[in-house]
């Protein structure tokens, strides 16, 4: 099975859009996304600088935005879809739609709100998230404990990701578990934590509205990697997600579990490839990052690259 996977929020680079706009309907749709979204998503994605790209609220459905545009694009090109899909952190709204459990604009709609939530979450106090590369997971855990801080993402392949207080972090780099490299992430707040409540409380209700549709595809939570077969079991877990830790660790062990044999990760894409290379060692992937990119997608998801 060939699976496509949606990167999560950090992964977005200054200008990385404007590649995509190139592309026939992309603008049109775009400026789509960016109504429902409440965000101008051309600009972000092709004008502003990284300091206003990482704001929570706009950071969040670029990246979703960018991940379906990508998605789409492999999809109409290869003239067929994946087998199944999963999305890290923010990137399971884009695999709801990819899956048909949300529509395009239902997904837009409650990234947009999920963003403005978490953000004004994060406001309340400062808080923030290191990587941390390395070492023994167990002393990793440890340490993070002792440091009053919560290991908010298990991304596997020897990276987990500390979330709290700044003063916490900047103790925890100042002395770092043995063998290991303490990285600041470019995000605002402590998320997946118990910071994130009051946005899990925001998004739960706008998310009662909607009619969610069971998966298409085979569709994974982050929560422990199982695959998910009701739309709105799947719904619910991704509004839960918010305030509980990522287990991107669990889904690449299920994925190895249900034998994909290649990964697509759509833009802004190479985060979770590198992740896959390291813990699915020999599973080819490709990352899509531009339009140049294409070509080896649909290669690897029509069987034309083995």
């Amino acid at each position: 099975m060939i699976i496509a996977v949606f990167p999560g929020q950090g992964s977005q680079t200054p200008g990385f859009l404007s590649p995509w706009l190139e592309r026939d309907g992309a603008r049109g749709r775009l400026a789509e996304f960016s109504d429902q979204a409440r965000v101008d998503l051309v600009a972000a994605g092709t004008e502003w600088d990284a300091d206003r790209i990482r704001d929570t609220k706009v950071a969040q459905p670029l990246i979703v935005a960018a991940s379906l545009l990508s998605y789409q694009a492999v999809v109409d090109a290869a003239g067929t879809a994946p087998g199944g899909v999963a999305g890290h952190s923010v990137g399971e709204l884009a695999a709801l739609a990819a899956a048909h459990v949300l529509t395009d604009a239902e997904a837009l709609r409650l990234v947009g709100i999920r963003g403005r939530a978490m953000a004004a979450a994060a406001a309340t106090e400062q808080t923030g998230m290191s990587a941390v590369v390395g070492g023994a997971a167990d002393d990793v855990l440890a340490r993070l404990t002792a440091a009053n801080l919560t290991a908010a993402n298990h991304n596997g392949g020897g990276q987990i990701v500390a979330a709290g207080a700044l003063g916490d972090l900047a103790e925890l780099a100042a002395d770092p578990p043995r063998g290991t490299r303490v990285i600041p992430l470019q995000v605002a707040g402590a998320f997946h934590t118990r910071y994130m409540a009051p946005a899990v409380d925001t998004l739960r209700s706008a998310a009662a509205s909607v009619a969610a549709s069971d998966p298409s595809l085979t569709l994974w939570t982050n929560r422990d990697g199982s695959v998910v077969d009701s739309g709105r079991a799947a719904l619910d877990l991704m509004v839960a997600q918010v305030a509980s830790p990522v287990r991107w660790d669990l889904c690449m062990q299920s994925f190895a579990e249900h034998s994909v044999t290649g990964i697509i990760e759509l833009a802004p894409a190479g985060t979770l490839v590198g992740l896959a290379k390291r813990a699915l060692r020999g599973v080819p992937s490709v990352a899509v990052k531009t339009p140049d990119d294409l070509e080896a997608a649909v290669a690897l998801l029509t069987g034309e690259s083995a």
